[in-house]
């Protein structure tokens, strides 16, 4: 069961490989200390949220501004965390190792998964082994500096986004209710993205779950 498991999660470790040493690359490139991308990756742990940090941080921005909008964007997994509360584990330790591991691509990994040791397994599974792969892959790429120069160049920022949506494609497909939270959240975020910061739109739509009623799939 570990190995399919293996199998599939690697190509979400294989796009936070790439992502992870663009902003390791990116944070170094714009001034910083080899250090701080690889500590803020090990305890941080938000792509997005680092992002916009290092962002704000290049711009010139206060350290406690960084913070805050790193914050903000990562109220999102609040939600995340309610939806996986089960599949973690009931045990302290479980849910304090498990709760560091929460991430936009272990959850939805997690939930597209049938039955619900499948889903734990493949939580713990998913969720080690991209914490591994994006620690590593930040330090690599804060190692190579400027030595890969502009990174966006090589459209590496795409990788994610499209991993991300084949791993949530089949529940949209084969859930309405599912489909029309979805559908609804998308529409927001494209109309809020000119008006509003990098990183908000992703966390207005979750307005989408507004439509989340009706009987479940299945039920009698």
């Amino acid at each position: 069961m570990v190995l399919p498991l293996v199998r599939d999660a690697s190509l979400v470790w294989a796009a936070s490989g790439v992502v992870g040493v663009s902003f390791g690359a990116i944070s170094v490139a714009g001034g910083l200390p080899v250090w701080a991308p690889v500590v803020m990756s090990l305890v941080v742990y938000a792509g997005s949220a680092q992002f916009s940090a290092v962002g704000l941080l290049l711009a010139g921005s206060a350290p406690l501004a960084a913070a805050a909008t790193g914050l903000l964007l990562n109220t999102r997994l609040a939600a995340y965390g309610l939806a996986v509360a089960d599949v973690i584990g009931r045990g302290r330790t479980a849910r304090l190792l498990g709760a560091q591991l929460v991430t936009d691509e272990t959850v939805a990994f997690a939930l597209a998964q049938p039955g619900p040791e499948r889903r734990r397994l493949a939580f713990w599974v998913s969720g080690l082994g991209l914490f591994a792969v994006w620690n590593v892959s930040v330090l690599a790429g804060a190692l190579a500096g400027r030595a890969l120069g502009d990174t966006a160049a090589y459209g590496l920022d795409a990788a994610f986004p499209a991993v991300l949506a084949a791993l949530v494609l089949p529940a949209v497909r084969d859930d309405a209710r599912t489909r029309r939270c979805a559908l609804a959240g998308a529409g927001v975020a494209l109309v809020a993205t000119p008006a509003v910061p990098a990183g908000v739109p992703v966390l207005l739509a979750l307005t989408g779950l507004a439509l989340y009623s009706g009987r479940p799939k299945g039920a009698a």
